[in-house]
């Protein structure tokens, strides 16, 4: 398990599934974590990719400027983020993100 602090929200991720997702999608679990940070992210629920836990998706820019999609779910002490899945936005989630841009 790898953990790591940003803007005080503490995140972990599983390293052999950070590495898949990076050469899966490009995108590594550090850059997802700077996502959180975006105030017009958005955060939906993810109820048909749960059985066992909560999960969410949230939409937002990475600290490089990349629109990702992140799934997440809450640990227990809903302290911790533990980040599922990255991946870059596709033309449509950019649409849907420019509509909550001021």
């Amino acid at each position: 398990m790898y953990t790591v602090s940003l803007g005080g929200l503490a995140f972990e991720w599983d390293p052999a599934k950070a590495a898949a997702n990076r050469n899966k999608h490009g995108v590594t679990f550090n850059e997802a974590s700077t996502a959180f940070l975006d105030e017009h992210a958005r955060i939906v629920a993810d109820p048909e990719h749960s059985t066992d836990e909560e999960r969410f998706v949230l939409m937002g820019m990475s600290g490089v400027l990349s629109l990702l999609v992140v799934r997440h779910c809450y640990r227990e002490d809903d302290e911790t983020i533990r980040i599922l899945s990255a991946r870059r936005a596709d033309d449509s989630e950019h649409q849907e993100y420019a509509k909550y841009l001021p």
